[in-house]
């Protein structure tokens, strides 16, 4: 991945430089605005580094394809779009491997690339990473799931303790029940074993 350094009277001067120089639309390249930088007479300048998206993917794709080549596996990278945001799924002959218990191993996966690119990039860089598209039958069962408890919750009255989960679950069992009007959802405790707590709301 080249990272290229451009500097403007203004933000929109520099990506605009960008955007000439590299032949691409603004969507298609990370921008990272850096400190202002004093010019002479005190002219105030913006500095940016620019990557292409482009290089990004495909450093991410040969990254993921060593991987399982070093774990033993054959496999493949299959590469979805939705609103400028990317989900990588891994396909191998052991799905299973990659997977790992109720996931760990593909969280395991996760932690590390995202680490490998915030060193490259010096910034996080949003992705979605899966195995065999277990992440997203994952995903329906968990909404299945907490959807019936929240019900309980509200019928009850009693609130309901999840089991721990890592920071997108939480996140995911957040975003399902916050339109809900009957209960809410409160994260407690410390990692590894912060977890989120289902309450019912009070009546006005």
């Amino acid at each position: 991945m080249e990272k290229k350094v451009y500097v403007g009277k203004n933000i929109e001067d520099a990506v605009n430089q960008a955007k000439i120089d590299m032949q691409e639309q603004e969507e298609n390249l990370l921008i990272i605005e850096k400190e202002v930088k004093q010019g002479l007479f005190k002219n105030k300048k913006v500095e940016i580094e620019v990557f292409q998206k482009r290089e990004i993917n495909d450093f991410i794709k040969e990254y993921l394809r060593n991987l399982i080549r070093n774990i033993g596996l054959t496999g493949e990278i299959e590469v979805k779009s939705k609103e400028n945001f990317n989900t990588y799924t891994m396909f191998s002959n052991n799905n299973a491997i990659l997977i790992g218990k109720n996931g760990k191993t593909l969280e395991s996966i996760n932690l590390l690339l995202k680490q490998v690119l915030f060193s490259k990039l010096g910034t996080y860089y949003g992705f979605m990473l899966d195995v065999g598209e277990y992440r997203q039958k994952h995903e329906k069962t968990l909404e299945r799931e907490v959807k019936y408890i929240a019900q309980e919750v509200f019928k009850t009255g009693i609130s309901a303790k999840l089991d721990p989960m890592n920071s997108y679950e939480r996140r995911l069992v957040h975003t399902i029940l916050s339109d809900n009007n009957n209960v809410y959802t409160e994260s407690e405790g410390e990692e590894p074993n912060r977890c989120i707590v289902i309450k019912k709301k009070e009546e006005k």
